[in-house]
């Protein structure tokens, strides 16, 4: 009789976010397959657990899945877990718990933390729908069409960004995004936990030298009435220069006022003056 590969949620940051169930089934296994041993070790070793490990990650996939099969076939009961948070969630897990599908091997889910249920839990937007995706691609021109498509999604959506390109993310997400509410959530569960709120351009401003992993909520499509302003676009655009340069307003707050002013959706707005600065050009 084949054994159960048991799927385990771990703690993303504080080592007490683990369930009582996960620390007696990681007691329990014979063997516990891991993203990276260290990263484990310091959990187990925090509620004392003594169960051998096996590294287990997107580089060694091919090598290991025969070797973590071979065992659940003869009868070993073993966990799944990654270096925080749920398996399979924009971490390894998913190839061996397909395998085990497929090879008719009983798969046991053990529930707990997840960075994008926790930080959308924290963003205050609608959560019924949510969306969530992982890393966006690291090269920009893949990362820009990979967010336009993204900004498809009317409704809330998640994904992670890395400390070095969150910055750049929020640029390029500004244009496509635009007055789209979004919460960023640095550090999550651990000490120096913080979330950040706004629009994209507005965020940009906060991301000079930050640490930590973050996990990005956007909120659904604002619905905005349809505009009644019969203002040429040359105007709205001057407007929004006169308003940034005399008034001396942040380009979001020129944004706002002008889009409120002539009663029209601030992504029009932005859109008339991405416009009429290629124009200029």
């Amino acid at each position: 009789m084949s054994g159960t590969l048991f799927v385990v949620s771990t703690p993303i940051g504080n080592l007490e976010d683990v369930t009582l169930r996960a620390v007696r089934v990681l007691r329990e296994v014979e063997l516990i397959a891991a993203e990276d041993t260290r990263r484990s070790a310091q959990l187990l070793a925090r509620h004392g657990i003594s169960t051998p490990t096996l590294s287990f990650h997107q580089h060694n996939v091919r090598r290991r899945l025969p070797q973590l099969l071979l065992r659940l076939r003869a009868g070993a009961q073993v966990a799944l877990v990654t270096d925080a948070g749920t398996p399979g969630i924009s971490d390894p897990g998913v190839e061996l718990v397909q395998a085990c599908v497929d090879a008719g091997i009983s798969i046991d889910p053990v529930p707990g933390v997840s960075a994008p249920l926790t930080a959308a839990i924290a963003s205050g937007f609608p959560l019924n729908p949510l969306t969530i995706y992982g890393f966006p691609p690291s090269r920009s021109k893949d990362r820009k069409r990979w967010l336009a498509d993204v900004s498809k999604v009317s409704n809330t959506l998640t994904f992670f960004e890395t400390p070095h390109r969150i910055k750049s993310t929020m640029l390029e997400a500004a244009p496509v995004f635009v007055n789209r509410p979004i919460m960023l959530g640095r550090e999550l569960t651990k000490v120096h936990q913080q979330f950040m709120r706004g629009i994209a351009l507005e965020l940009v401003d906060q991301l000079d030298r930050v640490k930590g992993e973050f996990t990005v909520v956007v909120g659904p499509i604002p619905i905005v009435a349809e505009s009644d302003s019969t203002a040429p676009e040359s105007v709205i655009a001057s407007d929004f220069w006169d308003t940034t340069e005399i008034e001396g307003l942040s380009r979001r707050a020129a944004i706002t006022a002008v889009a409120k002013k002539y009663r029209i959706p601030a992504k029009r707005v932005y859109s008339i003056v991405e416009k009429s600065k290629t124009s200029v050009k």
